[in-house]
């Protein structure tokens, strides 16, 4: 059991995922000790140290404020730390490294208005895709399997400013994961989504996680999208508070308080059964649950 150095109104007990005793794998992307500064004054980020294994789907959670969005920008050099040391995919954060790295980490805003650059959906899709130097078939079969999972196959042609907010998320998702990136920094991706899209998006994701290829990192506000992960950093003032399992964060009344998080419906009603005396385990989202409940009818 490790505690952070927090606030005197801040001592919560942390959990660090993972035994000190088990082998670990390489870690795809390591942080010691870095911090960051805007001002120059004011520290952004304090001292954030830890390490993501190829493969992990890591949340990111903390209230508005608390350095989530900052610390992202420092996976693949957006911004470089004012101390500390980054490697992004066994690649040390230097300038020297930058274009290596951009290639290996793919990032989706909050505000997907930020990343297009193609008159329409589809020159946008191709255009990370011609930066990888695909040959045009290539470039067709990609940009048309992933128009047709993520369901914006019937807007290539448009331009991005006749989509909805929540279409331009999905747009600005498929054109990232169709370069099929090594890391996967989602902002609030799904912020401008409604809840089907959410729900499309987070089953995408753990389809992506049981490949084994991909390393996420979400940065999120919703309770369903950290559940399906399979750890959380926890952030607050710009320091790492906790790093957790799901389960043990919507355990941690404190902690989830701290994050500004509310417990899914799945999960307080599991909790609430298994006070009762039902062992039914873990869901990943209320379906799940419901669909267990109903194997009892």
């Amino acid at each position: 059991m490790e505690k952070p150095e927090l606030s005197n109104r801040d001592h919560i007990e942390v959990e660090v995922c993972g035994s000190p005793g088990e082998p670990q794998a390489s870690p795809v992307l390591a942080l010691q000790d870095v911090s960051f500064s805007y001002d120059g004054v004011a520290e952004n980020i304090r001292s954030v140290s830890f390490t993501v294994t190829k493969g992990q789907w890591v949340s990111i959670a903390g209230s508005n404020g608390s350095g989530k969005s900052t610390l992202a920008r420092l996976f693949n050099g957006l911004l470089f730390p004012n101390s500390g040391l980054i490697q992004t995919a066994g690649l040390t954060l230097v300038p020297d490294n930058l274009s290596a790295i951009r290639q290996k980490v793919g990032m989706v805003f909050q505000n997907p208005d930020n990343q297009f650059v193609g008159s329409t959906v589809e020159e946008d899709i191709a255009f990370g895709l011609e930066g990888m130097c695909m040959s045009q078939a290539d470039m067709r079969e990609r940009i048309d399997r992933y128009a047709d999972q993520f369901g914006v196959s019937h807007l290539l042609l448009k331009h991005p400013s006749e989509l909805s907010g929540g279409q331009k998320q999905r747009v600005a998702l498929t054109s990232v994961l169709a370069m099929e990136p090594e890391i996967l920094v989602l902002d609030e991706a799904s912020s401008m989504l409604d809840e089907q899209a959410r729900e499309d998006l987070t089953r995408l994701l753990k389809e992506m996680h049981k490949q084994g290829k991909y390393t996420i990192l979400s940065i999120t506000h919703d309770a369903d999208e950290i559940m399906a992960s399979e750890r959380v950093l926890a952030m607050r003032d710009g320091a790492l508070v906790a790093d957790v399992s799901p389960d043990a964060l919507f355990a941690n009344k404190e902690l989830m308080s701290l994050c500004s998080l509310e417990a899914p419906f799945s999960q307080k009603l599991a909790q609430e059964l298994n006070s009762r005396g039902f062992s039914i385990g873990r869901f990943g989202n209320e379906q799940e649950l419901v669909d267990f409940l109903w194997s009892f009818n």
